[in-house]
């Protein structure tokens, strides 16, 4: 069966990578590429994480940096347990690599239900404890990752123009600065 198109398709505004270590993740990178700096945020807290239509927790750090024109991050999990991350990197496999691809949509439990209507279901709703919400979209068999759709709301895309803004500038930042979410 050929795959359905998702709906709206909009720029993509991050890539995602699983990782055993946001940290030493970003610092790699940046040694690589030349990214970043890096904000790392640990343990981000949820007011709520649904996984599979079920009640769940997810503890999970992230290394948000720029990447020429796209922001980058790279994600660990922090607790052990089924999550959309170990639906493609199964847990204590030892793989990890590129998990999702991030956009911006007007509502996103709204957009994740277009989605799944058109084949691709939320494997995953996450609730920020400011009541910011995002879900991971199983897009793995059309593209071989998850997408991630958020709604862009102005804190967001000012946190984005943030990452934006610094980088390349290492001279006034470290190359992975500690931040809370």
């Amino acid at each position: 069966m050929a795959p359905v198109r998702p709906p709206a398709p909009l720029p993509i505004r991050q890539i995602a990578f699983f990782v055993p270590d946001a940290h030493a993740a970003a610092l790699s990178h940046h040694t690589m590429h030349g990214s970043g700096p890096y904000l790392l945020a640990e343990n981000i807290p949820l007011a709520e994480a649904i996984y599979r239509g079920k009640p769940g927790t997810l503890d999970h750090s992230s290394a948000y940096g720029q990447w020429g024109d796209v922001m980058v991050e790279f994600v660990q999990q922090n607790n052990p347990g089924p999550s959309a991350f170990h639906d493609i990197y199964p847990e204590g496999s030892g793989r990890f690599g590129p998990h999702h691809a991030a956009i911006f949509v007007d509502d996103a439990d709204k957009a994740a239900q277009e989605w799944s209507d058109a084949g691709y279901p939320s494997v995953f709703r996450g609730t920020m404890e400011d009541g910011f919400a995002f879900h991971f979209v199983d897009t793995v068999p059309l593209t071989g990752m998850m997408t991630e759709l958020y709604a862009g709301t102005d804190k967001l895309r000012g946190f984005y123009d943030h990452i934006a803004a610094i980088a390349g500038d290492f001279d006034r930042h470290l190359v992975v600065r500690k931040i809370g979410l």
